[in-house]
């Protein structure tokens, strides 16, 4: 609270004067470059870096803390030219104002960041970098193309993540240089080669980090222009975490590094092997319960059809038309038996009265009625037969072991279960084929989709 003055005037107190100073200085200076030679550079134990700017006619005091100096790519040394970003503030309890940084750099970068800020300001103005035209990546990526050079240890790092992660993904390398002024024409020559060929999923441009200068071939025009036109999803991982290209805005996707790239392509194979896992036990559990299922609906089918097995039915045709025949035998053994007799008694009465001619024909009327009555009790037996086998193949037809006879079979897994489709089993797995007779150890080439 300030107190009255002369005339009625308010009095601040110097912390009330500097923090008004303050409030003035960071509302008005929020972010800002600046230009200079370090002078006396201090650099305590805590990490902070101390410093001031200067020119030929003055100089500003710096601080830049712990969180942002450890991301320096270069040594600070008094009498090195720089340029460095901040925003404006005073230092209250004495009331110097000051520089707090977030970014410095050599000086000799400044005219290449005034171009990048140029050209990134042009490019996001055309919708180059707009969130809306980019695309997502595929959820399993088949074939990836990584452009990088062929001899650093980027290509290293991204071969090392991916075999750990996902060994079954198809990496091709694309060698480029990725540095130098050779270097944008020969990514942006691959880039176009990649797009006609269309062989890749995934397209990751990858560069370890570095200056402004030594990433610059990143910032290239025709290059941001170039993957802006990419056909496949293009991913980039230039530099490290705090380093930013315009192939990065323009990228579907931005990594902070390449190992971080290739673990967002990719899923891990042990968060997959556990999600199978459990998907295994639901399926196993469901099966079973199905197979329980359809056992006790077969038991039930069994005990209505106890009373109609088809051997029995068979039995009892057998017997019924043994007991047939026997009759037959007997009926057609009591009646020839009474036609002998008969016979025997006429020739008897014939030889009494020596009827040669009457004996003759009555003979060959014997002769003619017995092979009637044997030609009539086999058609009777073979039509009693031929019912017989017809009611035998009804009942065969039914029969579980008519499917096997007519040449289909039974495949089983080592466990036992039946294989009712190929995405129950893998290429090389091992199987049980039953047959109508026996059984065959089969093993599993390669898998066939259904037709379309």
């Amino acid at each position: 609270m300030s107190a009255p003055g002369p005339a009625g005037r308010p009095v601040l107190r110097p912390a009330q004067l500097n923090t008004l100073a303050r409030d003035l200085l960071e509302g008005s200076f929020p972010s800002i470059w600046v230009e200079g030679e370090l002078s006396s550079l201090a650099r305590p134990a805590s990490g902070h870096v101390y410093f001031s700017l200067k020119d030929d006619r003055a100089q500003v005091r710096c601080a830049m803390f712990k969180m942002k100096a450890q991301y320096l790519r270069f040594v600070p040394r008094d009498g090195l030219q720089v340029l460095v970003r901040g925003r404006l503030t005073l230092y209250e309890p004495r009331g110097d104002y000051q520089l707090v940084l977030d970014h410095m750099e050599e000086a000799g970068e400044g005219a290449l960041r005034r171009a990048f800020e140029a050209l990134k300001a042009k490019l996001e103005g055309e919708g180059l970098f707009a969130e809306s035209r980019k695309r997502p990546l595929p959820r399993f990526v088949r074939r990836l193309g990584v452009l990088t050079s062929p001899t650093g240890a980027v290509i290293r790092d991204i071969q090392s993540v991916l075999a750990r992660r996902w060994p079954l993904l198809d990496v091709e390398l694309l060698p480029v240089p990725v540095q130098g002024a050779a270097a944008a024409p020969a990514i942006l020559q691959t880039l176009r080669a990649a797009y006609a060929a269309q062989r890749h999923d995934v397209l990751l441009l990858a560069r370890g980090g570095g200056s402004l200068e030594d990433l610059w071939c990143f910032n290239d025009e025709a290059l941001v222009r170039t993957i802006a036109e990419a056909p496949m999803p293009v991913v980039s991982a230039v530099g490290h975490e705090v380093d930013f290209t315009l192939c990065d805005f323009v990228a579907d996707l931005r990594a902070p590094t390449p190992s971080a790239a290739a673990e967002l392509l990719v899923p891990d194979r042990g968060e997959i092997d556990a999600r199978l896992g459990h998907l295994r036990t639901r399926l196993q559990r469901r099966i079973a319960q199905t197979l329980d299922g359809g056992r006790q609906r077969a038991d039930h089918a069994a005990l209505r059809l106890q009373g109609e097995r088809p051997q029995r039915r068979i039995e009892r045709g057998r017997d019924r038309a043994l007991a047939l025949k026997l009759r037959m035998d007997s009926a057609t053994t009591k009646r020839l038996g009474r036609q002998r007799a008969l016979a025997d008694a006429a020739a008897k009465r014939l030889e009494l009265q020596a009827p040669a001619l009457r004996l003759q024909r009555l003979r060959q009327r014997l002769a003619l009625l017995g092979a009637r009555q044997d030609t009539a009790l086999r058609r009777g037996l073979q039509a009693r037969l031929g019912l017989l086998r017809e009611l035998g193949r009804g009942l065969h037809a039914v029969s579980p072991l008519a499917t096997l006879g007519r040449g289909y079979a039974i495949l089983q897994r080592d466990d036992g279960l039946a294989v009712r489709s190929s995405g129950e089993v893998r290429a090389g797995d091992r199987l049980r084929a039953r047959l109508s007779t026996g059984a065959l150890r089969l093993r599993v080439e390669s898998l066939e989709p259904d037709a379309p």
